[in-house]
């Protein structure tokens, strides 16, 4: 072992193959263990030099009553429906919230770490930037047994709890829609392809396919950088194909409603030359002419649940074993898809 490495709960339960919050218990001395396995944990700490981390305690201890909230951004209708969730939630059970954006950026959610820790936060609810691929600063923070969950934008690598929608069920709740409307060649515009939600829905819009008898090679994948410029270039590209997309399925709705802007630019009739779905359910959808196919998720449940967890950990109602919450969604049919009248 390095020299000045800090042994975790973590290590140690690892080397024994139990959970951390059994090795906790023994540490306090619970009296719900097993005698022989108390005895077998606190052996293995005095083996390995365990010394308590007093930051994590003092996080646990000391309370400062905030949590800190990472979001990729403000402005979004979804993000902000989780901060209203979580900060309902916190306020009710007697916390702060400090909230950061990130700018979907790599560089600056890592400062806001930095920022939150420093401040002295409870725990952390972080949705993960668009240009996160390194989750090196995660396993930092999981290192130093500083408590967080992950919510919506987040990765399998690290093992803590998180709260996401059904992405997969939903692409295919949309693309089985669009081929019940007598679509066959459905383009699907995604995002970066390390983002979870980017593969899920891919999975879900395959899967549809599939059921249709449309093999993964005939599929009609585009990968945008979900800016403007990035959707307007696909919606170009997709028009511009010999054998045009009879049906666009985009993996937001403002992706959505940039490629609507660019069909109606080139006076496509939506739905009956392209039909048009999104996701996400944003408020603009139900506005646009016409108004835009989508899927509906819980936004506010999901910021009330990413809350309600965390705090449960930090008061040891539930153990840190990592848990995985996922809410259902809802298609929303409107008449950017609705060729059969």
């Amino acid at each position: 072992m390095k020299r000045g490495h800090q042994v975790t709960m973590k290590e140690i339960a690892k080397k024994l193959n139990v959970s951390v919050s059994t090795v906790s218990r023994a540490l306090k001395d619970s009296p719900e263990l097993h005698p022989d396995t108390k005895k077998r944990i606190v052996e293995m700490a005095k083996s390995m030099n365990y010394q308590p981390n007093l930051l994590a305690q003092s996080l646990r201890i000391s309370r400062s009553k905030v949590l800190g909230v990472i979001v990729p951004e403000l402005e979004s209708h979804f993000f902000s429906s989780n901060i209203s969730g979580i900060q309902d939630t916190a306020y009710k059970r007697g916390y702060n919230v400090m909230i950061c954006q990130s700018n979907e950026s790599y560089v600056q959610e890592i400062s806001n770490i930095r920022v939150l820790v420093a401040s002295q936060v409870d725990g952390l609810l972080i949705s993960l930037s668009r240009e996160t691929k390194n989750y090196q600063h995660l396993q930092d923070l999981y290192d130093r047994e500083i408590p967080f969950i992950m919510f919506d934008r987040v990765t399998e690598e690290i093992p803590v709890s998180r709260v996401t929608v059904d992405d997969e069920h939903g692409a295919y709740q949309v693309t089985h829609h669009l081929l019940e409307q007598g679509c066959r060649k459905i383009a699907f515009i995604s995002g970066p392809q390390d983002l979870y939600i980017s593969k899920k829905r891919k999975e879900g819009y395959l899967k549809a396919l599939a059921e249709y008898g449309i093999s993964e090679k005939d599929s009609r994948v585009y990968i945008s950088d979900l800016n403007q410029e990035s959707n307007r270039q696909i919606a170009y590209k997709i028009l511009e194909e010999e054998d045009r997309a009879d049906a666009i399925f985009a993996m937001i709705d403002p992706v959505a409603v940039d490629v609507m802007l660019i069909l109606k630019e080139k006076g496509i009739r939506i739905p009956e030359e392209i039909a048009l779905a999104g996701f996400t359910n944003n408020p603009t959808s139900a506005v646009v002419e016409p108004a835009l196919t989508t899927v509906s998720q819980p936004g506010y449940e999901m910021g009330q649940i990413a809350a309600n967890h965390l705090l449960d950990q930090l008061d040891d109602i539930v153990s840190d074993e990592p848990q995985s919450f996922v809410l259902g969604t809802t298609l929303i049919p409107r008449n950017s898809t609705l060729k059969v009248k």
